[in-house]
């Protein structure tokens, strides 16, 4: 498990599932109702939710293409996140957040799966974190007019790719909403 000693915590993170980031996204609205079971499953057991927010200059703080879609709900005792760069670790207080929290095992959601998701799985593992995917709860943009896959094989393949993943001492891979356990 976790290499982080003194962790023994879980943490749901939910990352920029943010009005200007899932518009129009594939599944979103079963993305966003497993993201929904596991907050509220997260809550029951006393496990920390944890919310991260990107700002740029495109997702501008204080404008509705930055705020949070309507159908997630963080409560003012979760830890809100503000972050600039995809991996959620990166100049942020993530990581003083979930030590607070005595966290050492991450489940991950949210979007986008190739960019902010992924990278954040990354950071977490490099860090010594159990990073574990969602498979049913994360997505991403239609880039196709850029040469990417479909969002649709951009989920399966994260959910494969991220399913093989291992480090010493540490837990990576997938997991479904309905198999999550805390």
């Amino acid at each position: 498990m976790t290499t982080l000693q003194e962790r023994p915590g879980t943490a749901v993170l939910v990352i920029d599932v943010q009005n200007g980031v899932v518009a129009g996204a594939p599944v979103l609205d079963d993305v966003l109702a497993n993201i929904n079971t596991l907050i509220d499953r997260a809550r029951s057991a006393g496990v920390p939710v944890v919310w991260v927010q990107h700002q740029d200059e495109d997702l501008v703080a204080g404008t509705e293409s930055w705020e949070y879609v309507s159908e997630l709900k963080r409560l003012d005792t979760e830890p809100l996140v503000a972050k600039s760069y995809p991996d959620s670790f990166e100049d942020t207080a993530l990581e003083s957040v979930l030590a607070e929290h005595g966290v050492g095992r991450l489940l991950v959601t949210g979007a986008q799966t190739d960019c902010c998701v992924r990278s954040t799985l990354h950071g977490a593992l490099v860090r010594g974190y159990d990073a574990v995917l969602v498979a049913d709860a994360h997505t991403t943009e239609d880039l196709t007019a850029h040469g990417a896959p479909t969002p649709e094989q951009v989920i399966a393949h994260t959910n494969l790719y991220w399913s093989a993943q291992s480090a010493p001492g540490r837990e990576a891979g997938t997991v479904k909403t309905a198999d999550v356990t805390f």
